[in-house]
Formats: C-alpha cells, sequence, structure tokens
C-alpha cells in the first residue's frame, strides 16, 4: 500500500483543525507530515501532488490515540512477538487508531519482561508509515491492588519495587510511557515519585485508595486514572473513593471504555458532566478477541469467553472489551450529547498532550504527523491515513 510517497492532496472535505472547523477544506501531505491545510478556494499549486477527491459530507479529524489497549484480531501485546505487534499496528487503522500503547498485564516477570524487550525491540527499528505507530507501553500492573485485581491474575501481583521497575523499564529500552498502579500499596508513593520525576504518567487503576489516598498520591504525582469506574473504589458518600477523586481533581485525566458494558451509558454522562471534554481519555482496553468471532479466548493465561459484545472470565468477571475507537467515539456522542470537536479532544489532543507528544500529534495542525482520519456521513472510519499514508480504506481490506 505505501512504496510510493507521492504528496497527497485531501480536497472537498469538512476540516476539523485545531483552530477551526472548515466547511470545504483542502490537507496537504508531504513526507509524512500535513504541510498545509485551508479553504479549497485559496487553494494553489495542486498539480506535484495525488488528488484524492472526498465527498463534502466527509470529515476529516485527527487520528485517535489509543493509551490502553491489549490486543486485537487475535494478537495480544503479551504474545511478545513481533508478529503480534504488526497484526494490532495493521489491524487498528481500520477503526480510526493511528497510534497506541502496547499495553501489558500481570503476569510472571518472566512474561512481562518478554513483552517489554519485544516493544522495546519492535520500537527501535523503524516503524513505517502506514500502520498504526507504537508510542511506548503502558504497563498495566503488577503492581496493583489485589482486592481490585478483575482480570489481572492474583497470583502474579506483587507491591510497587523501583528495582524491578528500573530492570523493565531499561529492558523496553526506556519506552514505558505510563504505569497503572495501586498508589496506596507499600512502596506506591515512593514508584509514583520516582515515575514523575522521570517523565512517565503515573496512573491510579485497579486500586481500593481512599479519597485522602488518592488525594496523597496526586500531590506524589499521579495525573491519570485508568478505565474510570472498573476495579477501583466507588463513589460513597462518607468516603468518595477513586472515582469521587477523579470527578473533583482536575489534575487527573480519566480514561473511560464506552462500549455500554463496562460503565452504563449514564454514568458516562455524569463523567461527561463532571469532567468535561477536558478530563476525559477514549480507550478500549481490547483484547486479541476483537474483530474475531464469538468463541474461547486467552486473556493472561486466562480463559476468555466471547458473546456478542461482551469478554468475561469463566465467573463472569469483564476480560477487557472488544471495542473499537471509532465505535467509542460514536457511543460518546450518542450517551452524552457533545459535539465531534469534544470527542476530538477525549480521543486525540487529550492523550497527545497527557503523552507530552501534542507538538507532533493529536491534532489536525501544520507541521504535524499526517495521522487523519476520514469519517463519512455515519461517523463511520472510511479511511485512516497513518504519516501520510493510505492505511486503512472502507471496503478494501
Amino acid at each position: 500500500m505505501n512504496s510510493h510517497h507521492k504528496p497527497i492532496l485531501l480536497k472537498g472535505i469538512q476540516i476539523y483543525s485545531e483552530e477551526l472547523k472548515l466547511e470545504n477544506g483542502y490537507i496537504k501531505v508531504i513526507d509524512q507530515k500535513i504541510i498545509d491545510f485551508g479553504p479549497v478556494e485559496e487553494l494553489k499549486q495542486e498539480d506535484q501532488f495525488k488528488i484524492i477527491e472526498i465527498p463534502s459530507c466527509y470529515k476529516a479529524v485527527p487520528g485517535f490515540i489509543d493509551v490502553h489497549i491489549h490486543g486485537v484480531n487475535g494478537a495480544d501485546v503479551m504474545d511478545a512477538t513481533q508478529e503480534a505487534l504488526d497484526i494490532m499496528a495493521e489491524t487498528l487503522p481500520g477503526e480510526g487508531t493511528t497510534s497506541f500503547l502496547a499495553t501489558t498485564m500481570t503476569q510472571g516477570s518472566a512474561e512481562i519482561e518478554k513483552a517489554l524487550d519485544n516493544v522495546g525491540n519492535y520500537m527501535d527499528r523503524q516503524q513505517e508509515p502506514g500502520k498504526a505507530e507504537i508510542l511506548g507501553i503502558h504497563l498495566e500492573g503488577p503492581f496493583v491492588n489485589a482486592k481490585r485485581a478483575g482480570a489481572q491474575p492474583l497470583e502474579h501481583i506483587v507491591d510497587p519495587n523501583l528495582d524491578v521497575f528500573k530492570k523493565w523499564q531499561t529492558l523496553s529500552k526506556g519506552t514505558i510511557k505510563l504505569v497503572t498502579m495501586a498508589p496506596e500499596q507499600p512502596g506506591g508513593l515512593e514508584m509514583v515519585r520516582y515515575l514523575k520525576e522521570n517523565g512517565v504518567i503515573a496512573s491510579i487503576g485497579h486500586s481500593n485508595a481512599t479519597y485522602d489516598e488518592v488525594n496523597q498520591a496526586i500531590e506524589a504525582g499521579v495525573n491519570h486514572v485508568t478505565h474510570l469506574f472498573n476495579q477501583m473504589r466507588g463513589l460513597h458518600h462518607r468516603e468518595p473513593g477513586v472515582v469521587g477523586a477523579a470527578f473533583l481533581r482536575d489534575e487527573l485525566k480519566a480514561e473511560i471504555i464506552t462500549d455500554g458494558i463496562h460503565v452504563r451509558p449514564e454514568m458516562v454522562k455524569l463523567t461527561y458532566n463532571q469532567k468535561g471534554s477536558k478530563g476525559i481519555i477514549l480507550i478500549t482496553d481490547s483484547m486479541r478477541a476483537k474483530c474475531l468471532k464469538n468463541g474461547h479466548y486467552d486473556l493472561g493465561g486466562q480463559d476468555v469467553t466471547v458473546q456478542g459484545e461482551k469478554a468475561c472470565l469463566s465467573d463472569g468477571t469483564l476480560a477487557g472489551s472488544i471495542l473499537k475507537l471509532g465505535n467509542a467515539v460514536k457511543n460518546m456522542l450518542a450517551y452524552t450529547g457533545c459535539s465531534l470537536e469534544d470527542v476530538i479532544e477525549m480521543a486525540s489532543v487529550n492523550p497527545a498532550k497527557q503523552l507530552n507528544i501534542f507538538d507532533q500529534k493529536g491534532s489536525i495542525a501544520k507541521g504535524k504527523d499526517a495521522d487523519i482520519v476520514i469519517l463519512d456521513e455515519n461517523l463511520d472510519v472510511f479511511m485512516t491515513f497513518c504519516r501520510g499514508t493510505l492505511a486503512y480504506k472502507k471496503g478494501e481490506n
């Protein structure tokens, strides 16, 4: 699909850029970057470009960034193979995802280390345009609270351990960008401080922390919440818990899974009313069964049954999702009545800012990576460009 890197001109389309919405616009892409965009009537010299005419009711939005995804289409980050990461990178543009954090889970050290080593090596080799780009690793577990394990296997959960983390970060070639942990556990706050000092996002998740403990963790540097509501101390009128802290503290950006199963739609709306579009990050937390049919699958050595929209362990515990990020966007619009601009913040802008890469990704702006999603009149993904190369076209994959 890629090989030829002729400059591209997208033409006649609605553009949701960083500053404004253009009704009948163009975007010029050269060498993986957006070099110019504007209204079609101001378009000059288009001869050296490959012109892609797009229906005027279609919308160009920035590529979505999934900071919490384990797998898709039969592949999982814990498979620790180059092939698994290739499958993820090739499949994800179909749902509008142009970059992501490869997410691990609680397992034995040897399994985690294989996965970290694999992602580090994969990122080290030039990741080519035309596929979703791995931006780093989201280490989910093993430094979590067993009381809130969810689908994280209990026997491998350990207290936060800085020596282990430092070893793992070295092994990953410095690519761990986000750590989901329980700061109330022994060594938790020390780890949060270390992560903050070293530019890694400390996220509270799989945590039984009280409201006061979360406030302490924020002081230490926590600024992110892993899949809000799921596997954390909930909201109680005498103990606001992790959820209450997420609602009240603007320092915390909250991930949320909007499949309508992990969090009931009304609770998504309540969250949106509390946090607004600046405080929420849409994620999938999807596992390998996404894009596959109903059946039995593996997640961290545990049997998962997928039936319809749900993925569960044998005891009924939710085991990740089979949500596509493009559908998360549509669901968010439906559940909250927010605008497309709002949802772009939640799916593109906020994750890029959180990862400190908003100078390169997260919006349609001059000089940024040409990570562009074209949505059709139903807001379904029609085309996806990853760093200027067509990665997906509806009906052609």
